[in-house]
């Protein structure tokens, strides 16, 4: 898989990752990710060597979440608007497990491989 870097995106558009704009119903800590294009993330999560670790869909609003292994140190998620547009982000993969629990703990997501 190509190497791919992650920039952080402020509200402006530019910076380190602070001010990632995520949806209020998915419940990550947004300090831990980095907004990638839409590009960039369909990209990577396309590749062979990503591998998708678990999905994700909120009851009652039609939110969908994928989350994929595309390093061994990074994960991707893809979020799916209600409307359908594809959000993806950027994360260490040491930041994964609390982001879990809190999908988790949240009785509004439903994980769907299991």
């Amino acid at each position: 898989m190509a190497a791919h870097g992650f920039q952080g995106e402020t509200e402006s558009g530019t910076g380190t990752g602070r001010g990632v704009s995520l949806p209020d119903a998915i419940p990550f800590d947004r300090a831990q990710l980095t907004r990638l294009s839409w590009e960039l993330g369909s990209d990577v999560v396309d590749d062979e060597e990503a591998t998708r670790h678990s999905e994700w869909t909120h009851t009652g609003r039609r939110w969908a979440l994928s989350i994929f292994r595309v390093t061994s140190n990074t994960v991707v998620i893809r979020v799916r608007t209600p409307v359908g547009r594809e959000r993806f982000y950027g994360a260490a993969e040491q930041d994964l497990e609390p982001a879990l629990e809190g999908l988790e703990s949240e009785s509004c997501w439903n994980r769907l491989d299991r």
